[in-house]
């Protein structure tokens, strides 16, 4: 069996029984990749054999899933090989806006020594926290933030009672929290979900982190509110372009690069998973 393959966290190991090529061919049943290797239409009818693309990822928005639907080419994601990474991250990003750990940092490599430097300070415990998608990593999030002694207020497509979570419309959840963490896919829907709108609706010292997609936030309407003071602080893993052309700046903004996934476990079960969910599809 031929497969393309577009990264090297699938390992020679986790290849075994598979013929890899670098290069499209007329045989390839199964293409591997990862959401920097888009894979388009034009690629996917290319392979006239191709039954499966797997992605080692959560999200599977870099693949054009009508045009596999339309080929009977089966789309297999792992949305569930990171959820304790994303969400950890989620809560460091977090803690670090609210306790201003990257900015007093910055002033000590200055020259600085004073605890006021990164302005007013606050804690978790019974901060209101909005949770935009509570699915696997969102409710991973909830389950955190309750346990820190947050108040946690939630929105979802389709909304399923837990235990401390509120769940409220978007727009009052935007309006009401003292911050907003973001864990939706990037679909027609959330594209631009977070724009001047909802930005304008939030208070102006809440926080905003995104965790999800690039695109589900107008990065350039975040750093002219961070920047005309309108929101208290944002932190983002995400970006639309990645890497940026250049990099994001704006008072009181985290920029991580696309790391909340990542840890060597992580790393591992994705690669591990994908492959093996591919392999189901070829054998059915």
């Amino acid at each position: 069996m031929k497969a393309l393959v577009f990264d090297e966290r699938y390992g020679p190991e986790l290849l075994a029984g598979f013929e890899v090529v670098e290069e499209p061919a007329p045989d390839v049943v199964a293409i591997l990749t990862v959401p920097r290797f888009p894979v388009g239409a034009e690629l996917i009818e290319r392979l006239p054999a191709l039954r499966v693309v797997g992605t080692a990822s959560v999200g599977f928005d870099h693949i054009d899933v009508e045009a596999a639907d339309a080929r009977g080419v089966a789309v297999v994601s792992v949305p569930d090989y990171c959820t304790d990474e994303v969400a950890d991250h989620t809560l460091a990003l977090l803690y670090a806006l609210l306790r201003g750990v990257v900015e007093l940092d910055r002033r000590v490599a200055r020259g600085e020594w004073s605890s006021r430097a990164a302005g007013p300070l606050r804690t978790l415990a019974g901060l209101r926290v909005g949770i935009v998608g509570l699915g696997r990593i969102g409710g991973a999030v909830a389950t955190r933030l309750l346990a820190l002694g947050a108040e946690v207020w939630a929105n979802d497509v389709v909304p399923v009672a837990r235990e401390g979570v509120t769940f409220v419309e978007l727009d009052e959840l935007f309006a009401g929290c003292d911050a907003v963490t973001l864990h939706v896919p990037l679909t027609r829907e959330t594209r631009g979900l977070v724009g001047r709108a909802q930005l304008a609706a939030m208070r102006s010292d809440a926080l905003l982190v995104n965790t999800a997609r690039g695109a589900v936030v107008d990065v350039g309407a975040v750093l002219e509110a961070l920047r005309a003071g309108r929101l208290g602080g944002a932190a983002l893993d995400v970006l639309p372009q990645e890497p940026p052309p250049a990099p994001p700046l704006a008072p009181n903004l985290i920029v991580t690069p696309h790391a909340a996934w990542y840890s060597e476990a992580a790393e591992e079960r994705a690669g591990r998973l994908c492959i093996a969910r591919v392999r189901e599809i070829l054998a059915s």
